[in-house]
């Protein structure tokens, strides 16, 4: 995700004392955790409930997990802000990937006797 720290005045911060907390770098952390606010609001906005949130990160409590969604709801200008920056670091560093070996690459490495 985004690694450049936010100098970005569009995007205030986006923290809430035990609910999230932002880096220097302007990713915005649930308190305790390496869960991004990015990803709880991508799988919320697929239709994730709290309830399938809270089953897709264990390690995350129901409780807090009802809490980012409240945050999110009650600042959802400032976080799609911070989303659509992300997307956009995502896909520039999708773009600028070297690609990945192919299938057909992969069989051909496997046909190749081992020295051994």
């Amino acid at each position: 995700m985004s690694s450049e720290p936010n100098d970005n005045p569009v995007l205030p911060k986006l923290s809430s004392p035990g609910v999230l907390e932002e880096d220097d770098c302007g990713q915005v952390y649930l308190t305790g955790h390496r869960i991004t606010l990015y990803d709880i609001v991508y799988y919320y906005n697929e239709g994730y409930s709290a309830e399938m949130l809270a089953g897709q990160f264990p390690t995350l409590p129901l409780a807090h997990v009802h809490k980012v969604i409240a945050f999110y709801l009650e600042n959802a200008s400032a976080v799609d802000r911070y989303v659509a920056r992300e997307v956009e670091t995502l896909d520039k560093q999708h773009a600028s990937a070297p690609p990945g070996v192919t299938l057909e690459e992969l069989r051909r490495r496997l046909r190749i006797p081992r020295a051994g």
